[in-house]
């Protein structure tokens, strides 16, 4: 299955380290990360997940869950939690979905046969409380993902949702923004009444709103 930008996020039943789940009801009003691990018991995701551990607050902050998935069994998972505690100081505090059977991974095509046909790759899916698909990364299975940068994609996406601006190259939490060019002039005195600098009519930039 081949899923885009916007489509609405697929639903599903599964079991995880925090018990079975329906994704849908599972989201409920939040955002949602989804990201895939290879396999279990591999050096890099033993890395990620204990990370991703250590910041989870900061995802709650801004209203989001996350939940992880891997190809091996319930079972594994648990004992691969005691790695992760051991190794990366902070025990798994999310979901991680047992996807045995790959039925999540089919689902959202983490699978890929040019890269290895039995293991997924590293996926990220950032995924709006209207069940649509926000946000798509795919990672050689080599390579540890940036969840920072994870975290500055949903900030600026929250900023679009909410506001209506968009984010320039390098964007930080803070600084400026841009206007984005569906929002006309005469609506744009509306939602910002303090003004914005035009540098040329498809480039206004305005302070990151509040």
């Amino acid at each position: 299955m081949t899923i885009r930008l916007g489509d609405e996020a697929p639903d599903f039943s599964a079991e995880t380290t925090e018990g079975p789940i329906n994704f849908h009801e599972w989201i409920g009003d939040n955002w949602v990360v989804l990201f895939s691990h290879p396999k279990n018991f591999t050096p890099v995701c033993t890395t990620e997940l204990g990370y991703m551990a250590g910041i989870k607050d900061k995802f709650e902050q801004r209203g989001v869950k996350i939940l992880g998935l891997s190809v091996d069994p319930l079972d594994s998972h648990e004992a691969w939690a005691n790695d992760i505690e051991e190794t990366q100081g902070n025990a798994l505090n999310f979901p991680l979905i047992a996807d045995h059977d790959r039925k999540v991974a089919d689902l959202y095509d983490m699978i890929h046969p040019n890269a290895n046909d039995t293991l997924t790759v590293r996926s990220v899916f950032v995924i709006g409380p209207d069940k649509k698909v926000k946000l798509m990364l795919t990672y050689p299975a080599s390579t540890g993902r940036n969840f920072d940068e994870i975290l500055r994609v949903i900030d600026s996406l929250q900023l679009t949702a909410n506001h209506k601006v968009a984010t320039p190259v390098n964007w930080q939490d803070g600084e400026d923004v841009i206007i984005v060019p569906a929002v006309s002039d005469e609506d744009a005195k509306a939602a910002f009444p303090e003004g914005w600098k035009t540098v040329k009519p498809y480039l206004r930039i305005v302070p990151q709103p509040k």
